[in-house]
Order: C-alpha cells, then structure tokens, then sequence
C-alpha cells in the first residue's frame, strides 16, 4: 500500500477540519432588478461579515513552549512514533497556542508541535485563543490530564504552580481542573516526599497508593529505606501498610522505652538527693532503696553509743 505523500503534511486546514476540502463558491447570480420602496420603508438589514476563523497555519519557529508546562518527562521514542504517525497520516489535531510578544506560545499539543519540529515541517495548525496566564496554565494542565500523559509528581507540581504563581486555593484549583478537592490535596502531599522516594514515583517503581501510605511515616529516615525496600521486594500496598504498622508500633514501643528509662533516671537523682541529706543529717552512712509501691531506708550505726546518737539526731531518744 503506498504511503501518502509527504507534501500532505502542510495542507491547509481546510482539509483538517470538518473533513473537507475548500469548495469553490458559487458563482453570484444576475442582478435583478427590485421595485422601489416606499418612503419610511425600514432600510434593509445589512449583512454582518463572517468572523475570523480561529484556526491557521502559523509557523513553527514562532511558537515557545508552555511556561507553565506540567510534564517534565517526554518519551523520545513515543514522540518518535508520532512524528511517523504524522508523516503517514497528517495532523489529526491542531495544537492550542496564545498570542506571545512578536509570536505565540503553547497551550496544549506540545508533543505535537516537537513532532513538526523533528520532521522539519515549517507550519503547523493552530487553533489560537485569548487566555491569561492563570487561564494558559491551567488549559495546559487539564489537557494533559485529559490526555494521562502525565504522572503523579507532574500532576503536584501542575497543581502546586497553579496555587503558587496564581494565587489560588485548593478549592479554586479543583474548581478548575474539575477534580475533587480531596483529589487534589492528596495529590500535592506527595510533593513533602524526598527526591528520591519521587522518583521511584516519576519512574512507575511506586504507585501513589504506596507514596500516600509511605505518607503515614512522619521521619524521612524512616520513608527512605522501605521505599527503596518497596521498590527493591515489589512490596504491593496491603504489604507496605503492614511495614508503617510495624514501625509505627516499634516507634511507640522505643519512646515508652525513653520515658521509663528518663522516670527512673528522675528517680534515682531523686533518691540519691534523699541519701545525701540523710547521710549529712546522722553523719553515718544510709542507703536508700525506693520503689513505686515500697522502700527500705537502712542506717548503719556502730554500737550502742552510736545508735543513740542516730536516735537522738531523729529525735527518737
């Protein structure tokens, strides 16, 4: 089967759009002559000239990528098989673009647009809107994630940009994307994990459903190891929720362990304080023993002589 030829890739967008070619209008017909009006007749309505089409072939070095792009990722070999995909069979879709300075910038359809680029395509069809900065990133945003081209880090970090550069709350962020606002703020946490535990993430090593669980450890020095154990054993998620149990229990077990140790420290100061006195007190040599329910105090004394001065110092004798 012969492929199409390579001079297709610039036609027009008439040939894109609607599925069809231009048609040639028709010719207009004769004049014909119309009876006069009467005077105070309304004026007939004049015609409104058709507005400007959206869509054109603008040219492809005029175009800057999106600033508020959210993939950090591109598949060189998916964008490989595009750019033949459009070699065969032209453009399916035209890419989104804005007004920029002297040219325009990417809205959605970069993929596209670096396609045209490695096939040395000069033009490319658009279709040009007016949008703002706040309305590009998030137009950008929603058409990857229409798309599932992007992953989890990608999507915090889309999300995050559109509440950090714009202002916005998560609630407007939702409102925006058309995700709940859960969705959202579950996603973003992701972005308080570590570089690496990220990208296990970017990777596909990890899901979300792991980084959220991993999400339940409070100390990276604990995070860290059993995401690289996850990636390392393909723990699954039912699996890492009984390692954070595991540790989380170690955790409370060893800082029970830290209060006893620091109560009895506390006590011994305590007790040794008690003998300190008793032993100035009745200059002989006492020994303290405490207990939580229970103690012995035990005072030496050398002979009866001795014992009565002790009494005495207690004020027994």
């Amino acid at each position: 089967m012969s492929r199409p030829n390579k001079n297709n890739l610039g036609r027009g967008l008439g040939s894109l759009i609607a599925g069809a070619g231009l048609r040639k209008p028709d010719p207009a017909p004769a004049a014909v002559a119309q009876p006069a009006k009467p005077a105070g007749a309304p004026a007939a309505p004049v015609a409104t000239p058709a507005p400007e089409s959206p869509f054109r072939e603008i040219p492809v070095a005029r175009i800057e990528p999106a600033k508020w792009q959210p993939r950090r990722e591109f598949d060189e070999e998916a964008l490989r098989e595009l750019a033949e995909s459009i070699r065969a069979e032209g453009l399916i879709q035209p890419i989104t673009v804005r007004k920029h300075g002297e040219g325009f910038e990417l809205i959605a359809g970069e993929r596209r647009w670096r396609a045209f680029r490695q096939l040395g395509i000069k033009t490319i069809p658009a279709r040009i809107v007016e949008a703002s900065d706040a309305g590009s990133a998030a137009m950008t945003l929603i058409e990857n994630l229409q798309r599932e081209n992007l992953n989890p880090i990608e999507e915090a970090l889309g999300y995050a940009s559109l509440m950090r550069d714009f202002a916005l709350t998560q609630d407007a962020v939702s409102e925006r994307v058309g995700k709940p606002r859960a969705t959202v703020a579950n996603i973003v946490r992701l972005l308080a994990l570590d570089r690496e535990t990220q990208g296990y993430i970017v990777k596909g090593l990890i899901s979300a459903g792991h980084a959220k669980v991993l999400l339940g450890l409070e100390l990276e020095a604990e995070r860290v190891p059993l995401a690289r154990k996850t990636v390392e054993q393909g723990l699954s998620v039912r699996q890492l929720e009984q390692e954070v149990r595991r540790l989380k229990a170690a955790s409370v077990e060893k800082a029970a362990g830290k209060d006893d140790a620091a109560k009895a420290a506390k006590n011994t100061a305590a007790v040794m304080d008690i003998e300190k006195k008793l032993v100035t007190r009745l200059n002989t040599k006492v020994r303290v023993k405490h207990g939580e329910r229970r103690g012995v105090i035990t005072i030496e004394y050398y002979g009866n002589d001795d014992l009565a001065r002790v009494l005495g110092k207690l004020g027994v004798a």
